[in-house]
């Protein structure tokens, strides 16, 4: 008799020694995006206390995509949220926060592509999270 794998699905957030603003905005986006969007096999999002994080090429970025070959392996999103504090007092906290749902918008583009099994370009995929984004933050007076 074979049993059938179940995987899990859904967007969850995870984040250690990050600030609470942060962890705490990208917890109601992501509540916002599960009303929005279906998430066909869970993706967690691990938000990392670093400016930028090293990617499975080596290269610093400030997100990434994991995106395995077998569907029934999890794949995950890191964001890098360590430029925020930074950020905020550049540019504010409204601003600094939308600079993180962006990360976070971006990555899951390429997820949503890598479940239909569909490529576009980095520019293409850059409008789409802005779209994601914009639609959220016209939908909250904080993010």
């Amino acid at each position: 008799m074979h049993t059938k794998k179940i995987v899990s699905k859904g967007l969850r957030i995870r984040g250690e020694h990050v600030p609470k603003v942060v962890k705490d905005a990208c917890i109601r986006y992501a509540k916002w995006l599960r009303k929005h969007y279906v998430f066909f096999i869970r993706v967690p999002i691990y938000l990392k206390p670093t400016k930028y994080i090293k990617s499975i090429n080596g290269e610093l970025v400030s997100a990434s995509f994991f995106a395995p070959y077998n569907k029934t392996v999890e794949p995950y999103i890191r964001v890098a949220v360590g430029h925020y504090c930074e950020d905020r007092k550049k540019k504010g906290r409204y601003k600094a926060l939308a600079i993180i749902l962006h990360s976070i918008s971006h990555e899951l583009v390429h997820y949503f592509q890598w479940g239909e099994k569909f490529e576009s370009t980095e520019r293409n995929v850059s409008r789409k999270a802005s779209i994601m984004v914009n639609q959220y933050l016209e939908m909250v007076e904080n993010p």
